[in-house]
């Protein structure tokens, strides 16, 4: 794999290593979007086959990338907490059940969670950080596998954490929550697109994705599998294109009281979205060809030379095993001017995310290593 900065439009004189913020657009995707803002200016144009089956090949090609035969388990959503805000929807609790969630996680996997719990009197269970910054991954596991017991309902996290890029053992932790039988609901948003996921391995009772993350699509629409669990559960809205039948306009006055199958009845509203759905399946057709496995392997390639210069600076990361290759954290040093450092990222147009004492650093094929070279420089300037 090589740098395909030349898809993207990202000048030189930047070095952008905040994909986990906000990913750029394909220069194909850009484009894609653009035609169908001009179809809306000739709205005689769309057909009533266009409010359905873009959506259907976007699903298609979305079940291809996470592994799963049943493209009808997934629903268009505008956000995780849409798609969270449905599996809450769905699950009734009782007196001291327990759900499980990751120290720091993002809020759009949280507050539904707090709501949920202080309705049914549940208690919200946290699996905290380790404090050892050498072995935090590998203890951090154990410690999520020791607390998943008989008392927990539901087990909610991502596949990476969002701020620091440490991998979470799916495979182990589902394999838990099979054996006490209680739901594995995981939040993609920071992983689908640039590590491998199978759903036909992990077996989620829901995966929740946005798109405008890894993904290279467009902001305020992504995509939700739900597994058997919630084959008849009750969607948060009802909107006319989620009902058998929808295709016939001429009878949509004919009420139809049965839902299309499987998630079908838990697409958002105006499913049908005519921008953002061909913007979606241009990136995801181009993921496809890429694969994430070898995103994962060249975003290693680029970075790895600066992991231990940073080290000797005093700077903790991850050990390589449990990080991920295209977003993880480095904890700067006590004694680092923030300020400072801030004002030489600026200076030098690099482009992160700072979370406390930590940056995220989030790459893709856009990057190079050079970007890297760039990054060491400017944390080396600030810390001599």
């Amino acid at each position: 794999m090589t740098s395909k900065k030349h898809l993207f439009d990202i000048p030189d004189d930047v070095t952008y290593l905040n994909a986990a913020n906000m990913s750029p657009l394909l220069q194909s995707t850009n484009a894609v979007g653009k035609t169908a803002i001009d179809q809306k200016s000739q709205p005689y144009k769309i057909q009533g086959t266009d409010f359905f089956s873009p959506l259907q090949e976007l699903k298609k090609l979305y079940a291809e990338l996470i592994d799963t035969q049943e493209a009808q388990r997934i629903a268009a959503i505008p956000s995780v907490s849409y798609g969270i805000a449905t599996v809450v929807n769905n699950i009734t609790l009782k007196s001291s059940d327990e759900i499980l969630v990751i120290e720091d996680q993002f809020p759009s996997n949280i507050y539904a969670w707090q709501q949920l719990a202080a309705q049914y009197d549940a208690v919200i269970k946290v699996v905290e950080k380790p404090t050892d910054p050498i072995a935090c991954g590998k203890v951090w596991n154990a410690q999520i596998l020791n607390l998943i017991t008989e008392k927990t309902a539901v087990v909610t996290m991502g596949n990476i954490h969002w701020a620091d890029g440490t991998i979470f053992n799916l495979k182990a932790i589902s394999q838990k929550t099979k054996l006490v039988e209680s739901l594995l609901i995981i939040d993609g948003s920071q992983s689908i697109g640039a590590i491998p996921f199978s759903v036909n391995e992990i077996k989620p009772d829901a995966l929740i994705c946005a798109g405008y993350k890894w993904l290279l699509g467009p902001y305020s629409f992504g995509l939700a599998y739900y597994g058997p669990y919630f084959d008849n559960g009750v969607p948060i809205e009802e909107n006319w294109s989620n009902r058998l039948n929808s295709e016939n306009f001429a009878g949509l006055t004919q009420y139809e009281s049965q839902y299309k199958p499987l998630a079908n009845r838990y697409n958002v509203g105006e499913n049908g979205n005519f921008i953002a759905i061909p913007m979606l399946t241009d990136s995801i057709r181009q993921i496809l060809q890429w694969n994430p496995k070898n995103i994962q392997e060249y975003c290693h390639s680029i970075s790895k030379h600066v992991i231990q210069p940073l080290r000797a600076l005093g700077c903790l990361i991850e050990a390589d095993d449990y990080r991920a290759k295209h977003l993880f954290g480095i904890k700067l040093p006590n004694h680092i001017d923030l300020d400072k450092l801030k004002q030489e990222f600026k200076q030098k147009n690099i482009f992160v995310s700072f979370r406390g004492q930590y940056i995220r650093i989030s790459c893709h094929l856009f990057n190079a290593q050079k970007d890297f070279d760039i990054l060491l420089s400017a944390i080396q300037n600030v810390l001599r």
